[in-house]
């Protein structure tokens, strides 16, 4: 799912291509993705946009008026500048917004369409859309610490729920949580100040960095290539793969709705390995307990498959 560095690029490059340009119409091919019929979807054609903003992981258009279009990607949606008048793709397509110089294309590469657009009246009308969460970026320390205690989840879970923290998800909360040095099962409030502390500047450079590498990539240009696995990620997406801090093996938990936690036990956990529930039903036992006698298990192996 498209997380905060990806929703504020998205919001920028559409505000500075499209800001100011008069909505023509919008064309809906999936009948899932409309969610609202009040206002009615018509009301919006003929508004100029006047601004973006990020809402959380949507992406808000404010049109004259007080009308505003939100858009949630959800997992596989993404957005595709094109020339005016482009047609919707047939397989992923959902929608087309059309303005006088381009079109906006929104699809969704999933059988399982979830992500959804919104017309909303009045500034009032988005408050329902947010879930409330803290903005990491804006909030200091002492708010930090307040939101993070104030439920006693793991950490991963703390970072990715949207009603706590606005706009982390799977892949940066991996990222986060490594260049912290945390595990990503300790609970909430059993941390100390120190690792409170080192966990608020982890979350603010590493979106920072990430928001600013995007940049850089779309350039003038529209974000085409919106992925959670990316080249220069520490842990997310990289299991089996050197850490790039002690060279342990990345490990990873995984769960469904193709969720996953990704680590570094050498890192965050004091060498611990973490159980992956379906590997450990499947090995009992066997299951190694730490990155050492990982890497022990995996040499020994490897010398007896020489010796064949």
């Amino acid at each position: 799912m498209p997380e905060l560095p990806d929703v504020t690029v998205y919001c920028e490059r559409i505000d500075a291509l499209l800001g100011g340009a008069m909505l023509e119409r919008v064309r809906i091919r999936s009948p899932f993705l409309l969610r609202t019929v009040e206002p009615p979807l018509a009301a919006t054609h003929g508004k100029r946009l006047v601004g973006v903003r990020r809402l959380g992981k949507r992406i808000v258009l404010a049109l004259e008026d007080e009308l505003f279009i939100v858009i949630h990607l959800m997992i596989a949606g993404r957005l595709k500048w094109r020339k005016a008048g482009a047609k919707i793709p047939g397989k992923v397509g959902l929608a087309a917004l059309d303005f006088p110089d381009a079109t906006l294309l929104f699809t969704e590469a999933s059988s399982r369409k979830r992500a959804s657009l919104h017309v909303v009246a009045g500034e009032a009308g988005l408050v329902e859309h947010g879930r409330g969460g803290l903005s990491v970026l804006e909030a200091d320390l002492d708010a930090f610490a307040e939101r993070l205690r104030s439920r006693n989840h793991t950490l991963k879970r703390a970072l990715t729920d949207q009603s706590l923290f606005d706009g982390i998800g799977n892949a940066f909360s991996d990222e986060i949580l490594h260049a912290a040095r945390l595990s990503p099962v300790v609970w909430t409030q059993r941390l100390d100040d120190d690792a409170v502390a080192r966990l608020f500047v982890s979350c603010r450079e590493v979106l920072v960095r990430w928001i600013e590498r995007t940049r850089e990539v779309v350039g003038d240009g529209f974000p085409e290539k919106v992925t959670a696995f990316r080249e220069g990620m520490a842990v997310h997406g990289r299991y089996g793969e050197p850490c790039p801090a002690c060279g342990a093996p990345v490990q990873r938990i995984t769960y469904v709705e193709k969720n996953e936690v990704n680590y570094c036990a050498r890192c965050q956990t004091g060498g611990k390995m973490l159980s992956d529930r379906s590997l450990a039903r499947l090995l009992k036992g066997d299951w190694p307990r730490t990155i050492d006698e990982l890497e022990e298990r995996r040499a020994a192996r490897g010398a007896r498959d020489a010796r064949r």
